[in-house]
């Protein structure tokens, strides 16, 4: 097989979060906006800290189990500060978002606007260079002609 061109792996990384999402709930004007007050209020190593939440739900599936070893107790800390980042974020950095985008959307929202900074972190996750080297090496088994095929026909 020939190399895949690097330009690839950004869509090889969209399909693998489009996979990786739970449903996608529509959001609309009042979602939004607290989606982008989630996200402005959270810092770099907030978002760390929800990449890392993630990775320790997603460990207990069966699938993947095996390849990770998250004890108990580093579990339930992550849970404690996971918890302590959204609390702080609905009751206090965007309160008043949260507030019009119940009243407005419903409960949803929440879940959608979450989803969002999860992309949003999942995003600089993806764009570390060890995580984007390691998707590079994906590439040595993609039929660069196949994929071209796919773009001839637009």
């Amino acid at each position: 097989m020939r190399r895949a061109r690097p330009a690839f792996v950004p869509l090889i990384v969209f399909c693998v979060g489009t996979l990786a999402a739970d449903r996608l709930a529509a959001a609309g004007p009042y979602g939004d906006e607290l989606s982008k007050c989630l996200v402005a209020s959270t810092t770099q190593e907030d978002r760390a800290l929800l990449v890392q939440w993630i990775f320790s739900m997603a460990a207990l599936h069966p699938a993947v189990k095996s390849m990770a070893r998250i004890s108990d107790g580093d579990r339930e800390e992550l849970n404690r500060r996971i918890a302590g980042m959204m609390q702080g974020l609905l009751t206090s950095s965007c309160v008043s978002e949260t507030k019009r985008a119940l009243k407005y959307e419903g409960t949803s929202t929440i879940e959608a606007s979450f989803n969002v900074l999860g992309q949003v972190a999942g995003r600089e996750l993806f764009a570390d260079p060890s995580v984007a080297a390691g998707l590079g090496d994906l590439t040595k088994y993609l039929d660069e002609q196949k994929l071209r095929g796919l773009m001839q026909d637009r």
